[in-house]
């Protein structure tokens, strides 16, 4: 019998080792499945018996659809009353399977772009500041106080880059003193630690400190909500200490104080969508709405979910990179709750949350109903 159990045994602490210290702790009541996006598109991810697997030793949760299901949009975790982190039991799942080489085959090719390019799009690291090209956008010295940290989709994808550039039109109308490091820059590697590839993780978070420490970078200003949880959760860890915002952050404060000023408003009703990481994993709720309210003289109208029960676009984890079918894509559910409300525009304030929304509009056959914008982009269009 004893010997029969050794398996088990094995995988559980292997597990816990890894970073599931609370796997232990659940009693499988079904608040986090309750809670999961996937319970919306009645999907084949199920988070209560991915744990119970993991609890078990059980193998075969390999597959794409069950290991690699979970968005880590943070709301088990919330729900939990055990105080469960069930992202920290996922993502040491994926390390396990991750050691053995047998992620999938699209997220090896986005692990493996960030180990060879520094970013997960496959693109060459010389063509990180091609979004660039006919904007003045100063070179980060010590003399600066701002790092502008674009990440690696607004900086690569082009409707992306719409952001990157909306921030440049912002900022310097704001005299905000910032510059940006260029072709020396990497992903920041959330993502890649959410798949389960520790190791690169550690190797470019490591570069990326040593990096800002020698450019003399004190506070840094991120345009999505993966790279400032990363910078403030997980970066101080490994000894990089830098005082970071989310661009939504620092613009209310200029607005509030005075120092960004809008020329008129828009006149358009606009709904908005919290992304996972800046709301459930950060919570910054209030400032992107103040922003949206400044921008359209208090014309925000709310979706049925919002806040911390805001519903995942479905990018996070790594599924930004995997393909998902029609009838499971949480960002198809939310293109419908943002027109049931009215609004003429869905904005939200995350690169990943453009990427999957900009997709739903298509699929779903509303482009003429409504359009998606970045909450920079709103700002930008009312200086």
């Amino acid at each position: 019998m004893e010997e029969a159990l050794t398996p088990f045994y094995e995988v559980n602490e292997a597990l816990v080792a890894m970073g599931a210290e609370k796997l232990n702790l659940c009693m499988q009541c079904g608040m986090c499945a309750g809670s999961c996006p996937w319970r919306v598109v009645d999907g084949p991810f199920n988070i209560r018996r991915l744990i119970r697997m993991a609890q078990l030793g059980v193998e075969g949760y390999e597959s794409d659809d069950i290991l690699y299901g979970c968005t880590t949009c943070n709301k088990c975790v919330l729900k939990c009353p055990r105080g469960v982190t069930i992202i920290d039991v996922v993502k040491a799942m994926r390390a396990m399977i991750a050691e053995t080489g047998a992620i999938p085959g699209v997220l090896k090719t986005a692990t493996g772009s960030v180990h060879s390019n520094g970013n997960p799009w496959s693109e060459p690291s010389e063509k990180r500041t091609a979004w660039m090209e006919g904007l003045d956008v100063p070179t980060f010295d010590e003399s600066k106080e701002y790092f502008l940290f674009v990440c690696c989709t607004s900086a690569y994808d082009a409707r992306s880059q719409k952001i990157a550039k909306a921030m440049v039109k912002v900022l310097n109308a704001a005299g905000i003193s910032f510059g940006v490091i260029g072709e020396e820059e990497r992903c920041c590697a959330e993502s890649m630690r959410k798949i389960g590839d520790e190791e690169l993780f550690m190797n470019t978070a490591q570069k990326n400190i040593d990096l800002y420490k020698d450019k003399g970078v004190k506070k840094i200003i991120t345009t999505s909500p993966h790279c400032y949880y990363t910078f403030t959760q997980e970066y101080p860890e490994l000894g990089g200490e830098f005082e970071v915002v989310h661009y939504t952050q620092l613009l209310a404060g200029l607005l509030e104080e005075g120092k960004l000023k809008l020329s008129g408003t828009l006149d358009k009703k606009v709904t908005y969508h919290d992304p996972c990481y800046l709301g459930r994993h950060s919570e910054v709720y209030d400032e992107p709405r103040a922003l949206i309210n400044a921008v359209t003289g208090d014309n925000l109208v709310e979706m049925k979910n919002i806040r911390k029960d805001s519903l995942c676009c479905g990018a996070g984890g790594g599924r930004l990179w995997m393909e998902t079918k029609p009838e499971w894509r949480f960002s198809d559910v939310r293109i419908h709750e943002a027109c049931d409300t009215g609004a003429s525009i869905l904005a939200t304030a995350c690169p990943y949350c453009i990427s999957m929304l900009e997709d739903s509009r298509k699929t779903t056959n509303k482009e003429n109903e409504i359009e998606i914008k970045d909450i920079s982009e709103l700002i930008a269009e009312a200086l």
